[in-house]
C-alpha cells in the first residue's frame, strides 16, 4: 500500500509561489496607490480584492494541498490579502476626504454677504391672462364691468330667459344659498355682469366681463366646481352675427398670433338667438393636412372648442329694459381656465388650483 506524499512541495503549484503571491500583491498595492477617485477605488476593490481576484483565486488552491502543506501557503497568501485590505481601507479615506475638501471649497458660501432671502414672486397665469383679455378689448373701445359673485336668481336665470323649469336651475347644476328664500345663487357664469350693464347703462354697450363663477362639477383633470370665465356683450343699432365674428377673430390672433380664425357651428343658449358653437382653428396643427391626422390637441378635427356666443336673444334685452326694435347685440363667453392649459399645454385643470407656488413660478410676472 502507498504511503501519502508527505514530500509534497506547494509552491510547485503556480497559483502558491511565493513569487507569485508577492507578485499579485504588489500589482494590488499599485493600483491601490494609483486610484485617485472613490469610484476608481471601488473599481480596485472588485479587481484585487473580490472574489474572483487573482488572490482569492490563489486562496482557493489552497484546500487541494495536503494537510502539511496549507499552513504555510495559507499564511503567504493571508498576509497577502491582509496587506491590500489594509492599503484599501488607508486610501479610501485619504481619497474621500480629498473629495470633501474639493467639494467644499467648490460650494464655498461667503456667510457674511448680505442677502435677500425672499424668493422672486410671480403672477398667478389667471390673473395675467384676464387682465391680457381686457386689455386687448379695451384697446377696442370697449369697457370691462365687474359684478357680485352672489347672485340674485333673477339676474343669474330669468333676465337671462332661463325659465324655472330649466334644468340649469337645479341643483345638479348650481350652489344656492341659504335660506332658500333669500333667492341667491353662487353665479354660474358671468352673464348676470352684462344684465346688471344693461340694466344701468342705455346703449351703445360694448363690456367685457372676466370673473370667477362656479358651478357643482366634480373636481378632476379637465372639470372644477370653481373655473373663471370671461364673456363680452356689444348693444348697439344693427349689430349682426359678422360683427360677432369679426370680433371673435380678432380676439383669437390677439390671443394666440396671427392667422388664427374662428368658426361657428349651429347651437342653443336661451339668451341668444341664433347661437353658435365657436370653435378656434388648432393652434398646434393649425388644420394643415401634413400635421392635422397625428395632432393630439385637436384628435384629428383641426379645431378646438372654444365657446359659445350668439346674437341676444330679444327676450333677455326687453326684460333688461333694452328697446329690441331699435337695438340689437350680440354676446361670447370663453373659458379662461381651459384658454391657459391650451396655451401652455397644462395637462391638469388642478395645477391651477392647488396653490403650489412652483406651479406659478415660471409664468414671472408678465405674460
Amino acid at each position: 500500500m502507498s504511503a501519502p506524499n508527505s514530500d509534497y512541495d506547494p509552491v510547485e503549484v503556480t497559483p502558491l509561489h511565493p513569487d507569485e503571491i508577492a507578485r499579485m500583491r504588489d500589482e494590488a498595492l499599485a493600483a491601490v496607490a494609483a486610484a485617485d477617485s472613490v469610484a476608481a477605488l471601488k473599481q480596485v476593490r472588485i479587481d484585487h480584492a473580490g472574489d474572483r481576484s487573482p488572490l482569492a483565486l490563489a486562496n482557493r488552491e489552497i484546500g487541494a494541498l495536503p494537510p502539511q502543506a496549507r499552513k504555510e501557503a495559507g499564511q503567504r497568501v493571508g498576509q497577502a490579502r491582509g496587506a491590500v485590505t489594509q492599503a484599501l481601507a488607508a486610501r479610501t479615506a485619504e481619497v474621500e476626504s480629498a473629495e470633501l475638501e474639493r467639494a467644499l471649497e467648490a460650494e464655498k458660501v461667503d456667510v457674511t454677504l448680505p442677502t435677500d432671502g425672499r424668493r422672486p414672486g410671480a403672477r398667478h397665469p389667471v390673473t395675467t391672462i384676464s387682465e391680457h383679455v381686457a386689455d386687448i378689448f379695451v384697446a377696442m373701445g370697449w369697457e370691462v364691468a365687474e359684478g357680485p359673485e352672489v347672485e340674485a336668481e333673477w339676474l343669474n336665470f330669468d333676465a337671462l330667459n332661463l325659465g324655472p323649469d330649466h334644468p340649469a336651475r337645479t341643483m345638479q347644476d348650481t350652489f344656492w344659498v341659504s335660506p332658500e328664500q333669500a333667492a341667491t345663487v353662487l353665479r354660474t357664469h358671468t352673464s348676470p355682469v352684462q344684465a346688471r350693464t344693461m340694466l344701468t347703462r342705455k346703449p351703445p354697450i360694448y363690456v367685457v366681463c372676466p370673473g370667477r363663477v362656479f358651478r357643482t362639477d366634480e373636481l378632476d383633470a379637465t372639470h372644477s366646481p370653481v373655473f373663471h370665465q370671461v364673456e363680452g356683450l356689444a348693444i348697439d343699432e344693427g349689430l349682426s352675427m359678422a360683427h360677432l365674428k369679426g370680433t371673435l377673430d380678432h380676439f383669437a390672433q390677439a390671443i394666440y398670433g396671427d392667422g388664427m380664425t374662428t368658426r361657428f357651428r349651429p347651437s342653443y343658449f336661451p339668451f341668444t338667438e341664433p347661437s353658435a358653437e365657436m370653435d378656434l382653428l388648432c393652434y398646434v396643427c393649425h388644420n394643415e393636412p401634413a400635421d392635422v391626422a397625428s395632432c393630439r390637441t385637436c384628435k384629428g378635427e383641426g379645431w378646438v372648442e372654444w365657446g359659445g356666443c350668439g346674437v341676444v336673444n330679444p327676450r333677455v334685452l326687453t326684460a333688461c329694459g333694452v328697446d329690441p326694435e331699435r337695438y340689437s347685440g350680440f354676446a361670447f363667453g370663453i373659458g379662461l381656465d381651459r384658454t391657459i392649459t391650451g396655451r401652455y399645454d397644462i395637462a391638469d385643470l388642478r395645477d391651477l388650483f392647488d396653490g403650489d407656488v412652483r406651479f406659478t413660478e415660471p409664468f414671472g410676472v408678465e405674460l
